[in-house]
C-alpha cells in the first residue's frame, strides 16, 4: 500500500511543481494587472502547501513516528510565519520572490528529511533564525541612505573576514572554508560575497574612470587571491564572475568583459597546475567512469542516482541516494533528481530562473545606479552559484563543492541567501520611492 501510495504521489507532486512553475513565468508577463497577480501569488502559495502535505504524508508512512508530524506541523507554522512578515510589514513587496524563496525551502525541506531527519530539523532552525535576523533588512535598505559611502568599510571586513579564515579555519576537503565558533561552523565568505557588491557598486558608483576601475580591481583580486589561497576555488570564482558582469554593466565596455573573460581563462589554467585537488576534479569530470572507484566515484554516483530517476523519478524512499557521498550538501540535486525525477528538476531550475529574473527586473527598473548595481550583482552571485552547483553534479563542468542555495543543507547558505533576498526585497520597495509608479507591479 505505501509503496502504491508513493508510485501516485510522484505523478500528483510533478504536476503541483509543474503548475506552480509555469505561473512563475506567467506572473512575469507584462500585462498581468494586481488583482491577477495576487490570484497567481495566492494559487502558487495554495500550490506549496499541497506540495509539502504531499511529500511530508509519504515522509510519514515511511517513517511513522510523532516527530515526523511535528516536524510537518513546524514547516506549515515557518512558511506562514514567512508569509505573514512580508504581508503585514512590507504589502508592497514582491510576493512572488517571497513565494520562490518559501518553495525552494519546502523542497530543501523535504529532501533533506527524506535523508536525514536530524539535518532537516536543524535546517528548519537556521532557516527560522535567518527569518528572524533578515526580516528587517529589507526596512533599512529602503529608509537609510548611506550605503554608497561605506565602500572601503566593506572592503575591510571582507578582507579581514576572509583572512580569519586563511588564518584559523582547518581544511575540509583539502580547502579552508568555515570557522567554528562553539558548536557551530561559520562559513565567512558567504557573508563576506555579499559585502563584496556592495564595495564593488559603492566604488563603481563614485566613478567608472579607469584609474578607479584599476582601484577596484585590486581590492577584488585580493579578495579573490585570499579564495584561492584558501583553497575555497568555487567560491573564487563566484567572485571573480560578479565583479566582471558589474564592472562591465557599470562601465558600458566590452573590453573589460573581454578583458575579465581571458584573465579567469588564465586563472583556470594556473589553478589546475598549482592545486593538486583541482586536478583530481577535472579528471573526475573528464571521464568519471574511468576512475569509478576512486577519483570519479562521487560524479559517477550523481549521475547513476539522476539516470535512476528518470523523467518521473523512483519516489521518494525508493531510490537510493544514500550513496552519493555529501548528498545532504553538494549534490542534494542529484537525490532531488532520482527520487521526485527529471522533470522535477526541470521545474527547480525554471523556478531559479524566474528568481534571477526577477532580481534582473527589479534591476532594471531602478533609477538609482549604485542600488541598480546592487540588485544586479546579487542576482549574479545567486545564478553563478546555482549554475556552479547544477554543473558540477550533472558533469556540465568540474565539481566546485559550492552548495544550492535554500536547498542544500547548511547554515551559512541559508543565511546569506535570505538576506541576498530581504536586500532585494529591499531594494523593489526603493525603487517605489524613486517615483516609479506606485501601484504594485505583477512582474517581479
Amino acid at each position: 500500500m505505501v509503496h502504491i501510495i508513493t508510485t501516485i504521489s510522484r505523478f500528483t507532486m510533478l504536476i503541483l511543481i509543474a503548475v506552480y512553475t509555469y505561473d512563475c513565468f506567467a506572473a512575469l508577463g507584462k500585462k498581468v494587472s494586481g488583482s491577477t497577480a495576487d490570484w497567481y501569488f495566492h494559487k502558487q502559495t495554495t500550490l506549496m502547501f499541497f506540495f509539502l502535505i504531499n511529500a511530508d504524508f509519504v515522509i510519514f508512512l515511511n517513517d511513522p513516528q510523532k516527530k515526523t508530524l511535528v516536524f510537518f506541523a513546524a514547516e506549515v507554522v515557518f512558511f506562514l510565519i514567512c508569509m505573514l512578515i512580508y504581508k503585514r510589514l512590507y504589502q508592497n513587496a514582491s510576493k512572488s520572490l517571497v513565494n520562490n524563496m518559501c518553495m525552494l525551502l519546502c523542497i530543501g525541506f523535504i529532501i533533506l528529511s527524506r535523508l536525514k531527519p536530524d539535518t532537516a530539523i536543524r535546517q528548519l532552525a537556521l532557516a527560522t533564525a535567518a527569518l528572524l535576523l533578515s526580516c528587517l533588512i529589507p526596512l533599512m535598505i529602503e529608509k537609510l541612505h548611506l550605503w554608497n559611502k561605506l565602500s572601503w568599510l566593506y572592503a575591510a571586513v571582507g578582507i579581514v573576514g576572509l583572512l580569519m579564515v586563511f588564518v584559523f579555519s582547518t581544511p575540509e576537503y583539502g580547502a579552508k572554508l568555515s570557522i567554528s565558533v562553539g558548536s557551530f561552523k561559520l562559513q565567512p565568505s558567504e557573508f563576506i560575497k555579499i559585502l563584496f557588491v556592495f564595495f564593488v557598486a559603492a566604488m563603481l558608483y563614485q566613478s567608472t574612470e579607469f584609474k578607479q576601475i584599476l582601484t577596484t580591481a585590486v581590492i577584488a583580486a585580493i579578495h579573490v587571491g585570499i579564495l584561492a589561497a584558501c583553497k575555497d576555488l568555487g567560491a573564487a570564482m563566484i567572485y571573480y564572475i560578479t565583479f566582471v558582469v558589474m564592472v562591465y554593466v557599470a562601465s558600458q565596455k566590452p573590453v573589460y568583459l573581454l578583458l575579465g573573460g581571458g584573465i579567469g581563462a588564465l586563472a583556470c589554467v594556473a589553478g589546475y597546475f598549482l592545486f593538486s585537488h583541482v586536478r583530481v576534479r577535472v579528471l573526475a569530470w573528464s571521464d568519471p567512469l574511468s576512475y569509478v572507484n576512486n577519483e570519479g566515484y562521487q560524479v559517477s554516483q550523481s549521475l547513476f542516482a539522476i539516470g535512476t530517476g528518470g523523467w518521473f523519478g523512483s519516489g521518494l524512499y525508493e531510490g537510493m541516494p544514500e550513496k552519493i557521498p555529501v548528498v545532504t550538501t553538494d549534490f542534494v540535486f542529484s537525490a532531488i533528481s532520482e527520487e521526485m525525477g527529471g522533470l522535477t528538476a526541470l521545474c527547480i531550475i525554471f523556478i531559479i530562473i524566474s528568481c534571477f529574473l526577477m532580481m534582473f527586473n527589479i534591476a532594471m527598473q531602478i533609477r538609482d545606479p549604485f542600488y541598480k548595481l546592487i540588485a544586479l550583482g546579487l542576482g549574479c552571485l545567486y545564478a553563478v552559484q546555482c549554475l556552479t552547483t547544477l554543473g558540477g553534479v550533472t558533469k556540465f563542468i568540474p565539481s566546485t563543492g559550492v552548495t544550492l542555495p535554500l536547498i542544500s543543507y547548511g547554515g551559512s547558505s541559508i543565511l546569506s541567501t535570505m538576506i541576498i533576498f530581504a536586500i532585494i526585497q529591499g531594494l523593489y520597495l526603493k525603487r517605489t520611492d524613486e517615483g516609479i509608479p506606485g501601484r504594485r507591479q505583477a512582474p517581479v
